[in-house]
């Protein structure tokens, strides 16, 4: 895994878009698609709250890019992810032929955590993104965001 200085920026905005959420009072969870030249191309952050569970920001970055983006250009953009693609999302990416994801924490590491917590799993089960999109680029975990990341998880989860 080769994580750059550009990525940490973008992770690093990940997290602060997961903070925001969580200050809304939805789930942390942000992430932002960026073109290959380094462009913030969209960002977004859970909106799951009042009820509407597809709501997530992978899904809203896969809709836009098929409405704003060449296959090819799709193909070359970096989505970056404060957590890892559920089942759900990776699909929505597989589908729309985005390219690399970097995420800063991984379903597993959310898994084991809400288990430490004593919090129930959701009801879809917490796949890794190549399991469902077997020919995605995917790196992450990035170590520097885990404790960040568990904070964020423990203050909206383990209530």
């Amino acid at each position: 895994m080769t994580i750059t200085e550009t990525d940490l920026k973008h992770l690093r905005r990940c997290v602060e878009l997961a903070r925001k959420a969580l200050a809304d009072g939805d789930e942390p969870f942000g992430s932002v698609l960026v073109s290959p030249g380094g462009e913030v191309l969209f960002e977004d952050h859970n909106r799951v709250k009042d009820g509407n569970a597809m709501l997530h920001p992978e899904i809203a970055i896969s809709r836009w890019a098929v409405d704003n983006l060449a296959r090819g250009e799709r193909a070359a953009a970096t989505v970056y992810t404060s957590g890892e693609h559920c089942p759900m999302c990776a699909a929505s990416h597989g589908w729309a032929g985005l390219g690399r994801i970097v995420f800063a924490a991984s379903s597993a590491q959310l898994g084991r955590w809400l288990e430490q917590w004593g919090v129930p799993q959701g009801p879809v089960a917490p796949l890794p993104i190549t399991t469902v999109v077997p020919a995605a680029w995917v790196e992450g975990p990035v170590p520097e965001f885990e404790e960040e990341m568990r904070v964020l998880y423990r203050t909206c989860f383990a209530k």
